[in-house]
């Protein structure tokens, strides 16, 4: 399992880059590992209870959009980024849509199928 120490590296990484981290995923037991460190590891970004340990990083791109790169919280550098036309409505289903993309590589990975 990942350490607060990564994790902080992870985000100043993607701060020095221009990206503003958002949403925090976190299974129970990752929690748990980081609980003395939740809110000075991630300070306003929303932690949401997941199955998947993952971070939520979000910038404006040139065209009117926002670019939303979900970074999973482990060892071996992963992300899958996806951009969305700035309309409330479809941000949620991308964000699901990508969520249950990197989930299924994740598991991919781990299972070897």
């Amino acid at each position: 399992m990942i350490d607060a120490a990564s994790i902080r590296d992870i985000i100043e990484v993607y701060t020095k880059h221009g990206w503003i981290l958002r949403r925090v995923l976190l299974s129970v037991s990752m929690r748990r590992s980081l609980c003395p460190d939740l809110i000075d590891l991630f300070g306003e970004a929303s932690l949401h209870d997941s199955d998947l340990d993952a971070a939520w990083f979000s910038r404006a791109t040139k065209d009117d959009g926002t670019a939303w790169e979900i970074r999973h919280l482990s060892t071996a550098p992963f992300a899958l980024l996806v951009v969305v036309k700035d309309e409330a409505s479809e941000l949620e289903n991308a964000l699901l849509d990508t969520e249950f993309h990197l989930r299924e590589t994740v598991t991919k990975k781990i299972t070897g199928h």
